[in-house]
């Protein structure tokens, strides 16, 4: 009895899954209808025509822009092999040969580089998605951005999303923290910032701090930065309030003062403070915030954005740089919140002689904030208006057909004092933070906030404006003497974090000198040893490591200090994974199981002695084609013969052209270098890259 009525419930499941399917499912694109339909909301419209962000006589203009989609726009990796032939398509291909579409469409141009973006590297499209797949001409744009993007060649991102990794001024020797990043696309964009600045062949002294406190979210983001191929990065998980202080002088309990740690606290020269935010600047791109915005969205993100800027200001060095931004169109996700911070770090009138903001200002909040501010006391309104937050920028939707964005930024000028919390204070403050911080209906965010103490010190200077390659955009320069720091951090924990293997740096010499040895990897030219780490809970035998993680010097010393200091941070992905663990009879003959993987290649390649191959272009484009060919197969006889020589297991192939020698000398490798990795078998060569890496390699030489 019981069988037979749990087979009728399956297929009654099955059946009402079925009916579902047959069931036509919502258009996911702003398709024409959709654009068509009055999209609106008085609560919107009223609360921001009372903020003035907008001048009465534009604000037409802006409702119109709100209801239309968001154009596309895409970056060419500036690091990638392929960033000049792909730039030169852009310009001398699909320019010219989508424009009879854009004037049919009703306009002017169809793509175009944005002007204030370096090198014509960042791109605007006025077609939608359904526009793209219109004709044959935007089909075979629309497969060229599908494939670039799959491949790592482009990253498609919001245009004022890229704006805030430009305000950083970010060079290469720079430890970089972005508090709240995932999805990724901003972190990529540093990370291509320090690798662009840094001298060729080399890795860059400074990193990137990656810090999202959702793990899902954040595995969307270790997706996106693998297409750097960085050894600079580390992905944690962390709530950005309650960023651990990782200062071992001060954490003499928990680190070993027998431990070597080449820096003692971690401070960063620039951060990102990219918070969480009801949203209402993405409209175009997600209309169903039209239904859903209230005021209160904004109000009840306040609190949490103020200590999430605040805990910024107080991990940043002296001298250093912060970017406050939101894609909020709100003053109190906005100025508020700047202003909060100004007055926290004492900000005094004496301090800005120019005085009162311009009232008829409407680029980013001076008239705005006073105006949402009248309901304070009439002191507090004179102490807003004497702050600088007309410096701030607002960029609107219509000015440039773009999202909404707001970007501050704060410059730290002097130290901050030591604030101690009191022993019973973090949990009243938590019970207030709960109460105070709603949650937005847009984004879960955090809420555990920490209030203001009672008594600190702190200084700001503004810088004046400044331009970035054209693109005229006021920017904040805050910098405070004293950005308290939140009280105790999260607990020290030791061992390991639930659910993430921890970091154990690889100190098996057999396995380090059998990579060595097989790939001819001298010492003073890339160490190995220090370098290595593996996410495996058990290193003792070499049987147990997988996988191997190169990290660069920073990240390494990073690394140090948190163990060091009992783990403070909690790390979901480290550096770059160099090396994989192959268990192919092959490698029992030889000292080293460990093949070089696809993102490892291009760092290690120039250091590698043994295990090359030099193929003309012929053998390597059938190599490509066929993903395996036997020795006596290939074009030159001479690739074969060689190919039959090198040790069994994994091993690289060089392009070469045909007037070198193919494997009697080394070809110097630099970032233009073209090579796969292979598995040398017992009569064959096979290729060990993906089909559609593959794909893009055989389109690519064939141009």
């Amino acid at each position: 009895m019981g069988r037979g009525r749990q087979h009728r419930g399956r297929s009654k499941r099955n059946q009402l899954e079925d009916s579902k399917e047959n069931v036509p499912k919502p258009l996911k694109s702003f398709d024409s209808n959709i654009q068509n339909r009055n999209w609106s909301n008085l609560d919107f419209e009223e609360y921001y025509k009372e903020q003035r962000i907008v001048k009465a006589e534009e604000w037409d203009s802006f409702m119109e822009i709100l209801r239309k989609p968001l154009p596309a726009a895409f970056r060419v990796y500036s690091n990638g092999q392929f960033c000049d032939e792909i730039r030169s398509i852009l310009e001398n291909d699909f320019v010219k040969s989508l424009q009879a579409e854009a004037v049919e469409s009703g306009e002017l141009e169809a793509i175009k580089p944005l002007p204030w973006y370096p090198k014509n590297l960042a791109w605007h499209s006025n077609f939608s998605r359904k526009e793209i797949r219109k004709n044959q001409t935007l089909e075979r744009f629309h497969e060229f951005l599908k494939l670039e993007t799959e491949v790592g060649n482009m990253t498609r991102q919001e245009a004022v999303s890229m704006l805030p990794p430009l305000f950083l001024d970010v060079h290469p020797d720079h430890f970089v923290l972005d508090m709240c990043a995932a999805p990724g696309s901003k972190t990529f964009q540093l990370l291509e910032i320090i690798h662009e600045s840094a001298e060729p062949g080399s890795l860059p002294n400074g990193m990137v701090v990656a810090n999202d406190v959702d793990y899902k979210r954040s595995n969307l983001l270790i997706h996106q930065t693998k297409r750097t191929c960085t050894t600079n990065l580390i992905v944690t998980n962390n709530e950005g309030q309650h960023f651990p202080n990782c200062n071992s002088k001060r954490d003499l309990s928990t680190a070993s003062e027998m431990y070597h740690h080449p820096i003692d606290q971690l401070l960063f020269d620039r951060v990102l403070c990219d918070v969480p935010c009801s949203g209402d600047g993405t409209l175009r791109k997600a209309p169903g915030i039209w239904r859903r915005w209230n005021s209160g969205s904004g109000n009840g993100l306040h609190s949490l954005q103020v200590v999430l800027a605040m805990r910024g200001l107080s991990l940043l060095k002296v001298g250093g740089r912060m970017i406050y931004s939101t894609c909020s169109m709100n003053p109190i996700e906005d100025e508020a919140v700047v202003a909060e911070i100004l007055r926290r770090d004492g900000v005094l009138k004496s301090m800005f002689p120019s005085g009162k903001s311009d009232k008829d200002s409407t680029s980013g909040g001076g008239s705005s904030y006073e105006e949402m501010a009248s309901i304070s006391s009439d002191e507090s309104a004179e102490e807003v208006c004497d702050l600088p937050l007309e410096r701030c920028v607002r960029i609107l939707p219509h000015d440039q057909n773009t999202g909404g964005f707001f970007i501050a930024v704060l410059h730290k000028v002097s130290p901050l004092p030591d604030f101690q919390e009191k022993p019973n204070q973090r949990k009243n403050l938590s019970t207030r933070g709960r109460k105070s911080a709603e949650k937005s209906s847009f984004e879960a965010v955090s809420d555990t906030v920490v209030a203001k103490p009672e008594e600190y010190t702190e200084e700001i200077v503004v810088e004046e404006a400044a331009s970035v390659n054209g693109l005229k955009l006021e920017k904040e320069s805050t910098s405070e003497e004293g950005i308290i720091e939140l009280a105790q951090e999260v607990p020290p924990v030791q061992g390991k974090w639930k659910g993430l293997d921890p970091v154990v740096f690889l100190r098996d010499e057999a396995v380090i000198n059998g990579i060595k040895t097989f790939y001819g990897i001298k010492d003073e030219s890339f160490p190995l040893n220090g370098h290595l780490v593996t996410r495996n809970s058990d290193t003792s035998s070499k049987g147990n490591v997988k996988r191997i993680y190169f990290v660069s010097r920073s990240v390494k010393d990073v690394l140090e200090l948190n163990i060091a200091v009992g783990q403070k941070i909690k790390i979901a992905s480290v550096g770059l994974k160099m090396f994989e663990k192959q268990s192919a009879r092959e490698c029992e003959a030889n000292s080293c199981s460990f093949r070089i993987t696809s993102e490892g290649l291009p760092v290690i390649l120039p250091y590698m002695t043994k295990q090359i191959l030099y193929a003309t272009m012929v053998d390597f484009k059938n190599l490509l084609e066929y993903k395996s060919i036997k020795f006596p197969d290939f074009v030159h006889p001479q690739f074969g013969q060689k190919a039959a020589e090198v040790s069994k297991g994994y091993c690289v192939v060089v392009l070469v052209d045909g007037t070198q020698k193919l494997g009697c000398e080394a070809v110097k490798v630099n970032s233009s270098t073209i090579a796969i990795g292979c598995w040398k078998g017992k009569a064959s060569l096979t290729v060990m890259v993906t089909t559609v890496d593959c794909d893009q390699l055989i389109q690519r030489l064939a141009c």
